[in-house]
């Protein structure tokens, strides 16, 4: 059976890689400088061989032994965004200075360095915005890969939740587009709906969940099951960082709804305080097995067990959703298939 070899760029915990391996792609070598996301991503793809540290570090020369002569059909990754995103530039027109911004120049580096056939990056859509966005986008023009770049709603691919993310494909091998939309509707209650209780289950990630004070529970109890807010809830549960017009989020201490796409999972979903991150009908926030199955992970999925409940948290929230990754990878495997490759 023909072999088709990918790499992960900025592989966190694995979801792109999770999502080009079920598009058919065996992912030759991955890259993160996060200890806990790369002992995630270990547990879960132990054929791959993983680089650790900082990307700028790395010599392209090593990764073409790791190839040995086969040709690299996708360069896949996702730079860190937080730099972009339109949280961290705090409704300002600039990014807020960040280091990370610089590191989609390491993509095209690799690009330049590697050749591969096809390449896809995805990232925030204010990414488009900015001049190294920009610059990459007419260097990749000019080495052939003729780049397509969109923002989708990743809700239309299959996954339950609202996001939005800019996807970048190229091919040396003739035009490529986006994957479209498949159009099919998952839902909070699709994902989390059949899991047992916390206090049954025997999944050690299901069991990671927040703890909460006397007076938080409450709140919550009193939070109207299936998607109310805080702004459903009597003055005497109000915070002070809330009073007032307009101020702080909607979100925060909300539930989900069973039968809509959750909100974003972010690094903060373990925490109720971080937005709309409690169960639609327990009185509880949501457990990083749920955090992970609305991110589209598989089930038995294995976080390491020394990872605190924070780099959990990061970890899931940060990664690209693998049912996203699958389409794009899979739109990208067809084109490779129809050019005779």
């Amino acid at each position: 059976m023909k072999k088709y070899f990918a790499i992960d760029l900025f592989s966190g915990c694995g979801g792109l890689s999770q999502g080009l391996r079920t598009a058919g792609f065996e992912v030759a070598a991955a890259f993160d400088n996060d200890k806990d996301s790369v002992a995630t991503y270990k547990l879960n793809h132990p054929d791959t061989k993983v680089f650790e540290g900082d990307i700028r570090d790395v010599n392209t020369a090593d990764v073409k032994k790791i190839l040995n002569g086969s040709p690299l059909h996708l360069l896949a990754g996702c730079p860190p965004c937080q730099g972009f995103s339109s949280m961290r530039r705090l409704n300002k027109k600039r990014s807020k200075r960040d280091n990370r911004n610089n590191l989609v120049l390491e993509y095209l580096r690799f690009v330049k360095e590697l050749k591969p056939l096809t390449i896809m990056m995805e990232n925030v859509p204010g990414l488009v915005n900015y001049t190294q966005f920009k610059y990459v986008v007419r260097e990749l023009d000019k080495l052939g890969y003729n780049p397509k770049f969109k923002p989708v709603s990743i809700q239309q691919y299959g996954v339950p939740q609202r996001r939005k993310r800019l996807v970048v494909v190229g091919s040396l091998l003739g035009d490529i587009d986006i994957a479209p939309a498949t159009g099919e509707k998952v839902t909070v209650r699709d994902m989390i709906g059949h899991l047992e209780s916390v206090a049954k289950t025997k999944d050690p990630v299901h069991k990671i969940v927040a703890s909460h004070t006397q007076a938080v529970m409450e709140r919550i109890k009193a939070t109207p099951k299936n998607g109310g807010s805080r702004n459903d809830l009597p003055k005497k549960f109000e915070l002070e960082c809330h009073k007032g017009k307009d101020v702080g989020f909607n979100d925060v201490y909300g539930r989900l709804r069973w039968d809509d796409y959750s909100t974003t999972i972010t690094g903060g979903c373990l925490n109720p305080s971080k937005g709309r991150f409690l169960h639609p009908k327990e009185n509880r926030a949501i457990t990083a097995r749920e955090a992970a199955l609305l991110q589209t992970f598989p089930p038995e999925y294995k976080f390491p067990e020394d990872a605190s409940k924070t780099s959990i948290a990061l970890q899931i929230g940060n990664a690209l959703p693998p049912k996203f990754s699958y389409v794009q990878s899979a739109n990208i495997m067809n084109h490779l298939q129809a050019a005779g490759i």
